[in-house]
């Protein structure tokens, strides 16, 4: 009985110090060292192997290390082994700090000034009130609730979009497909964190962008798939939006060539708004096995039919 950990080398040999600590009756294995197939029960995985059913036939648990799990082709994965979206202290507390960094940013123009300084430009921009500048997540699972409660110190009006309805306190919630056009109306700054999924796929397009208020800015730290590149590049060419912040991109690393790289008004990260901690994770891991042991109800089990 084997745990096989699949992903981010380094971390992953902080895992296999933690397996050691406090599961050391659980052999631990680090891809690409994955001894006798036969032998592998779990797997802790990023970009899944090809053919997950053939090569690991008696697999019980498989699970994502990051939240989303759009990576996986779920028909190649055997309908009775559960996929596991990590649920862990660290990618919270990652994402809710890289929100709250971009909202700031685009709220105090540190876009605009960023490329003033590289024009050796002096020139201030007025400051808007906090309270004349609204936020809106489109996306209220756990990640998208915590964003919206960290940025309630700021004084931001808040508004929340989501596919099922939800209730959170101070928040102006809205929920499907008719309510969408309300809620971008008065979007100010607006933060994907949506699953992908084939409803979300290419959602952030030009369409979107004409209902948001002119001059409205975008946070994605969603999925790259859920941007239309090409209608952001022309949104921001033509005033539509006034500036962006961008975790993901459709082609991960990006291009050399790509028009994000020197765009004026984007600001770019490498996917890494949100990370989970080692320490955390592995908690998290042991625990679901032993209820997968157990016959219990797993957090954070994958619905397929949703794809989240």
């Amino acid at each position: 009985m084997t745990f096989l950990y699949k992903a981010n080398t380094v971390r992953g040999m902080e895992w296999a110090s933690l397996f050691s600590r406090h599961a050391p009756d659980l052999p631990f294995r680090l891809w690409p060292d994955i001894g006798d197939p036969a032998e592998v029960r779990y797997l802790a995985v990023w970009k899944p192997p090809d053919d997950i059913a053939a090569t690991f036939p008696n697999l019980e648990l498989v699970f994502s290390v990051g939240a989303g799990v759009d990576q996986f082709d779920v028909s190649k994965l055997p309908a009775h082994v559960p996929l596991v979206r990590m649920l862990e202290p660290g990618i919270t507390e990652t994402m809710v700090q890289y929100a709250t960094m971009a909202v700031l940013a685009l709220h105090r123009d540190l876009v605009a000034f960023i490329a003033q300084q590289r024009d050796r430009v002096w020139r201030e921009i007025r400051v808007t009130p906090a309270a004349k500048r609204r936020v809106g997540v489109m996306g209220l699972g756990l990640l998208g609730q915590a964003v919206l409660e960290g940025l309630k110190s700021f004084g931001f009006p808040l508004a929340g979009w989501n596919r099922s309805p939800r209730s959170i306190e101070g928040v102006s919630c809205y929920a499907g497909n008719d309510a969408l056009p309300e809620f971008l109306a008065q979007t100010d700054i607006l933060v994907c964190l949506l699953p992908l999924t084939d409803e979300t796929r290419g959602i952030l397009n030009a369409s979107l962008f004409a209902q948001l208020p002119p001059g409205a800015r975008l946070v994605n730290v969603g999925r790259g798939a859920h941007l239309v590149e090409a209608d952001l590049i022309a949104a921001l060419e033509r005033g539509v939006l006034s500036a962006a912040v961008l975790d993901v991109a459709e082609a991960e690393p990006l291009p050399a060539d790509h028009p994000f790289w020197n765009h004026p008004r984007i600001l770019l990260t490498p996917h890494n708004a949100s990370m989970t901690t080692p320490e955390t994770a592995v908690e998290f891991v042991l625990d679901t096995i032993a209820r997968h042991r157990r016959g219990e109800a797993l957090p954070g089990r994958v619905d397929r039919e949703r794809g989240y």
